[in-house]
């Protein structure tokens, strides 16, 4: 089948796209993913096996959409509805500086 990605036409088959993957070990999956076998793996990391292009060079949507046409199954990350409050964020709001340095290295406040 005939897929454009980053602007560059790929003849991709669902075989040809198994055995490009066949022995890959999947990185942490962060957001979307698609699933080969029974392992599922970052889009962008099978857009770079199939491909051989820098993974600057195109978009998860573009590798999920081609995937998709082939047959694979490719969930996509949920959306975030609030953000969690991280350890930065939370001694941002401390104006002190002694507080916010002791924050930071996870020291007790001492004032």
């Amino acid at each position: 089948m005939r897929c454009v990605i980053a602007r560059f036409p790929f003849e991709l088959t669902k075989a040809g796209v198994l055995e490009s993957m066949k022995g890959v070990k999947p990185e942490p999956v962060t957001g979307d993913s698609v699933i080969i076998g029974r392992r599922h793996y970052p889009a962008k990391q099978v857009g770079q096996i199939v491909t051989r292009q820098d993974r600057r060079d195109f978009s998860s949507g573009e590798v999920l959409r081609a995937m998709a046409l082939l047959g694979f199954t490719c969930p996509t990350a949920p959306e975030a509805t609030e953000p969690a409050e991280t350890a930065e964020t939370a001694t941002a709001k401390i104006v002190d500086p002694v507080q916010r340095a002791s924050a930071l290295l996870g020291a007790p406040s001492s004032v």
